[in-house]
């Protein structure tokens, strides 16, 4: 990660500001259709989440949760949905820990809702039935992703990368 040297406003606080949310790539395929909707419906679902971030300018970061979501029918893949939901943050005065939290569970938590609306949207006009993506504890996964590079691990499938 970046080093952020910006300082508090002028009454000592952390500042932070969501300048823009977007949507950095967005696919769904659907290799089965039109058999899969022939099958009896018993799907297995498989969740990845990944998180990026990368400074722009002094005190402002991008961050892209990446969220992909397939499933399966039958041992056959019924849809792969796919959206890197991105944000970019005014974070200044954030102590190095501050900030790393910010960028690594913080601001994913903001954009995850909007990824997840996204992929329900997505599966839905696929023709298949409503998705519902459970919450995600963010903080956990940052809190793993520390333990992980302390004691040099790569990060597990799903985690935080910075």
């Amino acid at each position: 990660m970046a080093e952020n040297n910006a300082q508090p406003d002028a009454a000592g606080h952390e500042q932070f500001a969501i300048q823009r949310l977007y949507v950095k790539d967005l696919s769904f395929e659907s290799p089965k259709v039109p058999e899969v909707f022939q099958e009896r419906w018993q799907p297995q679902m498989n969740v990845e989440l990944h998180t990026e971030t990368r400074q722009l300018a002094e005190g402002v970061n991008e961050v892209t949760l990446s969220l992909t979501v397939t499933v399966t029918n039958n041992d056959k893949t019924a849809f792969l949905a796919e959206v890197k939901q991105a944000g970019i943050f005014t974070l200044k005065g954030f102590e190095p820990a501050q900030l790393g939290h910010m960028l690594g569970s913080f601001c994913p938590n903001i954009l995850f809702p909007y990824a997840r609306e996204a992929i329900t949207d997505l599966v839905s006009r696929g023709g298949f039935p409503p998705l519902y993506l459970n919450p995600v504890n963010f903080d956990a996964l940052y809190a793993e992703h520390l333990r992980r590079a302390q004691e040099g691990e790569q990060p597990a499938e799903g985690g935080t990368a910075h």
